[in-house]
């Protein structure tokens, strides 16, 4: 029943090759999905491009280009992203500090408002001579005016987890804290590097984004009935939380996307999330 508000907005050549009640999934360069939607439909945005590290993901796409032509591909999906996002929709990129800092500049130029710098700590890169240890990926949040949607996340108060102890007093006013925990921080400490099989669905090798990370992004920004679109679908984390949380999903991915078709149709687990969502006219604790 979800599709009938935007299936007709749908104009690329390619057939889905994947449906649900909530979502499409395309195996497609996103170019060809994204210049065939009408304007001005998602409500969010995610995107997790590759990072061009030169990993092999596949034969139909290169991860090993020159800085500029790196920047040039980044430049015209992006430009893309933004023609199909609503007024007050929400845009999510995820990449290396190093890419974010001028694809922050190019989401400026087309006019979305910076909202936050969200810093993602992974601790599984290696030491590199003459730097700082990298601890962390980016996750940059714009929107394109002011957002349709904001939804308040709490996270739990931390603990120790040796005592169950709080490890902070909040300055002496812990009586006054909200039971649902504290605002969710523009620092995520939290969020599980994707490691264990049960995690990954069949034929994933590379890595995969946790479901939290997905989880809070979804939650934050949309509603459920809402559109999101990711267009790097890799292992199809974003789709199987829209799966669960009831959002709407346009999809795609230029390799091959069976290791996407089996997060989909088989069990494949979700990191625990005690995140607590405030919606409008309730709260929701994550499961």
């Amino acid at each position: 029943m979800f599709l009938t508000d935007w299936k007709a907005k749908v104009k690329i050549s390619a057939k889905p090759v994947f449906e649900t009640e909530h979502g499409q999934l395309y195996e497609a360069d996103c170019l060809d999905v994204l210049s065939g939607l009408d304007p001005n439909i998602a409500d969010t945005i995610f995107a997790d491009p590759p990072f061009n590290l030169n990993k092999m993901y596949g034969t139909r796409s290169s991860d090993a280009l020159s800085e500029q032509k790196y920047l040039e591909w980044c430049r015209s999906w992006i430009e893309q992203c933004v023609r199909v996002l609503k007024p007050g929709g929400s845009f999510f990129l995820y990449n290396l500090p190093k890419w974010n800092i001028v694809l922050s500049n190019y989401l400026l130029e087309f006019g979305l408002d910076f909202r936050h710098w969200i810093a993602v700590e992974q601790k599984n890169g290696l030491p590199i001579q003459g730097r700082l240890y990298p601890a962390h990926y980016s996750l940059i949040y714009f929107s394109k005016g002011r957002p349709n949607t904001f939804n308040k996340i709490r996270t739990p108060i931390e603990t120790c987890r040796h005592c169950g102890g709080e490890l902070r007093d909040y300055g002496g006013h812990r009586g006054a804290m909200n039971p649902n925990g504290v605002n969710l921080k523009d620092v995520w400490t939290d969020i599980p590097p994707v490691r264990h099989r049960k995690f990954k669905p069949v034929g994933r090798s590379e890595n995969a984004l946790s479901t939290k990370l997905l989880d809070r992004v979804v939650e934050l920004s949309t509603m459920p009935g809402d559109l999101v679109i990711d267009p790097f679908g890799g292992s199809g984390t974003t789709f199987a939380v829209c799966e669960k949380l009831h959002r709407r999903w346009i999809g795609c991915e230029i390799e091959d996307v069976s290791p996407i078709l089996a997060r989909l149709s088989e069990e494949v687990h979700h990191h625990r999330n005690t995140d607590c969502v405030e919606y409008p006219s309730h709260s929701i604790a994550a499961e």
